[in-house]
């Protein structure tokens, strides 16, 4: 039976994952495995200049020197120890991704758009790798300066698993793990790797089993069907899209996740099951903390914009502030085209909504009330 060929994400990253992606993964295993087993001390440098090959093999010269590029800009921005600055940077990097120029320029170094999205996919990512290292830069004393420096800059934006698609791990947490020289087991590193591998396949056969048969994403791209359909079934057909989005990534988020622990690093937690969810700011918390992002940067937004911004702590206008700053920059980071202001703005909406009911329904009179 052929497959729902709609879900672009899915069908683009499977595809890169046949071709070169999981080859390439094998290799960084191999790599880090040797490494950890021989040269512990050097597992970073090995594992960064990995990633500087498969980052060259996959992107050639030309998008390697970008992705050099850009880290180096965030680098020496990063050396005025200003949060501001280092955001004007980041938000500037972006933004030469949408300039119609550089686009048509960057297309003509591939011969195959697939190609030129890979790029665009894996630098959106980086440069959120590299806004997390030049935060973190500014906000550590003089003293913590030292192990902050662009080489470790170099093995965090090139580490490979999180190259092209992320889980985000903080450059804090990388380099302090990274770091840390644990007892090597070849046998518990084996038992790791194949109860990984047997958790993602079951995962993979769940999300091509839902692509072959659901048809989700097709209906949705006809309006035909959805005006002839009841309320109800339009009820389970976004709660079919909604639990096709969370075992996709549970298979794209899992095989990053299984490298990290191959590695000797904490991996972000997999994603929870969004029909346990009941409440919409519970949602966007766990969102933020375990990663099943729409897009991977909840966590992100999370740790360098919603906290510093003051966050749920601040008084009631910080708190719409900085809420909405949050879904400001996934809606720009994702592309900033119209639905996409839309959808940050409903979901800004719905969080404001929920949590200014419950300060309502926290105030004791209501509550006698109740």
């Amino acid at each position: 039976m052929p497959q729902d060929p709609m879900d672009f994400e899915w069908s683009y990253w499977i595809e890169w994952g046949r071709e070169r992606i999981l080859w390439l993964l094998a290799g960084h295993l191999l790599v880090s495995q040797v490494s950890r087993l021989l040269v512990e001390k050097y597992k970073p440098w090995c594992l960064m200049v990995y990633g500087m090959a498969a980052c060259w093999l996959l992107l050639g010269i030309k998008g390697f020197a970008v992705i050099l590029l850009h880290a180096a800009i965030s680098f020496a921005v990063a050396q005025f120890q200003l949060s501001l600055l280092t955001w004007l940077c980041s938000l500037i990097l972006l933004s030469t991704l949408r300039i119609p120029a550089v686009e048509e320029a960057k297309r003509k170094w591939y011969d195959t758009e697939n190609e030129y999205y890979l790029l665009l996919f894996t630098v959106s990512v980086r440069c959120l790798f590299c806004t997390s290292f030049s935060l973190e830069y500014c906000w550590h004393a003089p003293t913590q300066k030292s192990s902050h420096s662009f080489p470790w800059m170099l093995a965090y934006v090139f580490y490979y698993p999180t190259f092209h698609n992320g889980p985000l791990v903080n450059f804090d947490e990388f380099s302090k793990q990274m770091r840390r020289q644990e007892a090597f087991s070849v046998k518990t590193n084996l038992s790791i790797l194949i109860v990984g591998i047997i958790r993602i396949f079951f995962w993979w056969c769940l999300a091509e089993l839902m692509i072959h048969l659901m048809y989700i994403h097709a209906l949705y791209s006809s309006a035909l069907p959805l005006e002839s359909a009841s309320y109800w079934a339009l009820g389970g057909l976004a709660l079919a899209q909604v639990l096709f989005f969370y075992v996709k990534y549970l298979v794209l988020y899992g095989v990053p996740a299984l490298l990290l622990r191959m590695d000797g690093l904490k991996p972000p937690a997999l994603p929870c099951c969004v029909s346990l969810m009941h409440s919409f700011t519970k949602m966007w918390r766990l969102i933020s903390v375990k990663s099943l992002t729409a897009l991977l940067i909840c966590c992100f937004t999370y740790r360098y914009i919603y906290v510093p911004m003051g966050g749920s702590q601040s008084s009631l206008l910080g708190t719409l502030l900085s809420t909405a700053l949050t879904f400001a920059f996934v809606s720009y980071w994702h592309g900033g085209q119209s639905y996409l202001w839309y959808w940050g703005a409903l979901n800004w909406l719905g969080v404001i909504v929920e949590n200014g009911t419950k300060r309502i329904l926290s105030i004791s009179l209501i509550q006698d009330l109740i």
